[in-house]
């Protein structure tokens, strides 16, 4: 509110005299003495250039601020139209959303692009197009980034780029993760090279922070073309269905080289991400539903790789007896059930965060907290091909191990795990490969690492999934564990082919076989008595051994070899 004294210095900025300087005055006495007649025209002109023009007060400057700074923050109100007809918040409402309330400090709002393309010089708007600053989620700093499609269709050019490398660079530099909105049309075509050099500079930048702060991507328009690679990069990828659509190549270029037509949302669509590619992390239905659970990611994490994730108070886990595990799961090795519900008895409130839902269902990564510390969850998906690992699950399981073990979270792998899938696709798709990724995370990571051993473990599966020979701290089994090469059926059809093949009852002798087989190798004290199960205990104490383990392992410390880094077999 303005009182009289302000009214006052604004009535002063607009009508008082400036004074003359004491020079000048004497200048104008000079040029009087000794003026010629006609000079007077002369002496005006070199008056009126001498003194400064009236400038504005701190009112006025801070009323054209007000009104500058309301104009960017409204943005054009047709675009603003549109945005919403598309079924799209705008991005100042997307932050409004992310963030805790009035906590947005936003970082050069007045930015604009200094190109001279075509259709460019005489289009300058503020923020080029990207809204960058940072907030807190439930108090913690975080860094963000929104790219706004109502200002040159979310495009990237060369000050909207520099302004995504600014917030990359105090996101590292303050160790705070950083979130990216994004929803853009890709490159801005008139800055040419430009454009693209401000790409690199984002990726260099995103590599570089790999492992040091948690990257979230969230999709919620088109990311295309070179703008795909940046939640490639990123840790989590958030995708919202109809709306969010990522490629490399559009429709349009997919046509002219294939003649096949497709949708933006065949080619690039959610659905497509979320459950064949992989790319995204997470679908959602809507915007508000997926930037909440960005939140709720959020707290599960940590601000970097030297601090802890949050934790809260203890659940008393140490001393949690469920017997409903022992329900849950059948005592016989074929038969199905869901691991999720095991996975819920485990976690505190019977809540867990579960990554590429969608993708790789036969094998389950989810975060959740045990005794009030977040630990990862790796699990076999009975209800998926028998919970086998083939070469997208291997890989799933692969990246979210190294993610558990660049940040600190301690990791607890529930196996029950057939082998590897077989076939001639599978060989000829790379499994030797993608299996050996999950293999190569597991023995890199040096965080705490639990086993337990619910039912069957088969064959090199059973030492891909964090086996006490491939560096796991705790090993624990059910009373129904079977760790063997293989199945007693397998088993006995290898080792006694010609017997069963010569006998006169066939299945008798496979029956009496299978017995043998399986009292002999696949008794549950088999693998403790070698050493290589740490203790065999009642499902209905898992959660509270878990969490004992967890607390003995607290404080493990195990640096890596001297090296550059290793060579994952990707």
């Amino acid at each position: 509110m303005s009182g009289p004294s302000d009214s006052g210095a604004q009535r002063a900025d607009e009508t008082d005299v400036v004074p003359v300087p004491a020079e000048l005055r004497a200048g104008r006495r000079r040029l009087g003495r000794g003026a010629e007649t006609g000079d007077a025209q002369v002496i005006a002109l070199a008056t009126a250039d001498s003194v400064p023009a009236p400038r504005p007060g701190m009112p006025l400057l801070r009323q054209r601020r007000r009104e500058l700074r309301g104009h960017i923050v409204d943005g054009k109100l047709d675009a603003v139209r549109r945005q919403h007809s598309l079924g799209k918040l705008t991005a100042r409402e997307r932050l409004a959303l992310l963030l805790d309330e009035d906590s947005f400090l936003e970082l050069e709002p007045y930015r604009r692009h200094q190109a001279t393309g075509p259709g460019l010089a005489a289009n300058r708007p503020h923020t080029d197009g990207v809204v960058t600053g940072s907030g807190t989620i439930d108090g913690r700093r975080v860094f963000v980034y929104a790219q706004d499609f109502t200002l040159f269709g979310g495009s990237l050019g060369e000050a909207h780029a520099a302004k995504i490398q600014k917030v990359l660079d105090l996101a590292v530099a303050n160790g705070a993760p950083v979130i990216a909105l994004n929803d853009s049309g890709g490159a801005r075509i008139q800055e040419g090279v430009l454009a693209l050099n401000g790409y690199g500079g984002i990726f260099r930048r995103q590599v570089e922070a790999s492992g040091v702060i948690p990257q979230i991507s969230v999709i919620l328009g088109p990311c295309a073309g070179g703008a795909a690679y940046s939640p490639a990069l990123a840790d989590f990828t958030f995708m919202v269905r109809d709306t969010a659509r990522m490629y490399l190549t559009g429709p349009d270029v997919v046509e002219a080289v294939t003649g096949r037509r497709v949708s933006h949302e065949e080619l690039g669509g959610a659905d497509v991400h979320g459950s064949h590619s992989g790319v995204a992390t997470v679908v959602h239905d809507d915007e508000h539903e997926c930037l909440a659970d960005v939140r709720h990611l959020v707290s599960l994490l940590p601000s970097n790789y030297l601090e802890q994730p949050p934790v809260t108070a203890p659940t008393g886990a140490v001393e949690d007896y469920r017997p409903k595990l022992a329900e849950i799961v059948p005592s016989e090795p074929n038969q199905p059930y869901d691991m999720r519900d095991v996975f819920a008895e485990i976690a505190d409130d019977e809540e867990f965060f579960e990554l590429h839902a969608g993708w790789a269902r036969n094998v389950l990564c989810a975060l959740a907290r045990v005794d009030g510390r977040v630990v990862g969850l790796v699990g076999n998906q009975p209800v998926v091909f028998a919970g086998v690992l083939d070469g997208p699950a291997s890989q799933k399981a692969a990246r979210f191990v190294r993610f558990c073990d660049a940040f600190g979270i301690p990791l607890v792998s529930l196996v029950d795990v057939p082998g590897f899938l077989p076939g001639v696709e599978q060989e000829r798709g790379g499994i030797i490969r993608q299996g050996a990724q999950l293999l190569h995370a597991y023995c890199e990571a040096t965080v705490p690492r639990i086993q337990v051993i619910v039912r069957k473990a088969y064959g090199g599966a059973y030492i891909v999934m964090d086996s006490r020979s491939i560096g796991c701290d705790l090993s624990l089994a059910w009373p129904t564990n079977e760790i063997a090469v293989m199945g007693a059926e397998g088993a006995v059809n290898v080792l006694h082919r010609r017997d069963l093949a010569a006998a006169a009852d066939p299945a008798a002798l496979r029956a009496r076989l299978v017995a043998e087989y399986t009292e002999e190798y696949l008794n549950p004290q088999y693998a403790a008595e070698r050493g290589l199960v740490d203790d065999i205990i009642d499902p209905a104490e898992t959660r509270a051994a878990i969490a004992r383990g967890l607390a003995m392992l607290r404080e493990k410390r195990k640096p890596g070899p001297a090296r550059k880094h290793g060579n994952l077999p990707i």
